[in-house]
């Protein structure tokens, strides 16, 4: 599974594919105020995207990839900056 979910964290695995798009709205849904971890990601579905663009949870971390990561930020207009506590 390319997600694992914890209490309040999703954390994207390397390959995200159209069938985890389901599972990712669904945490989301369950948990609301839930963050997002796409640090490891290195492809991202459309379709994942689209429940990322619909839910908007935060996203803690940005993939590493810099492509992937620029156009994340731009589509989501997240900075992937972690919080401080």
């Amino acid at each position: 599974m390319p997600f694992s979910f914890a209490k309040n964290t999703a954390t994207a695995e390397t390959l995200c594919t159209v069938e985890d798009a389901l599972p990712l709205l669904e945490y989301l849904q369950s948990h609301r105020g839930a963050k997002v971890d796409l640090g490891p990601c290195r492809h991202l579905h459309t379709a994942v995207l689209q429940v990322l663009l619909a839910a908007r949870p935060k996203i803690t971390v940005l993939p590493q990839d810099p492509v992937l990561s620029g156009l994340l930020s731009q589509a989501l207009g997240a900075s992937g900056e972690k919080e401080t506590k």
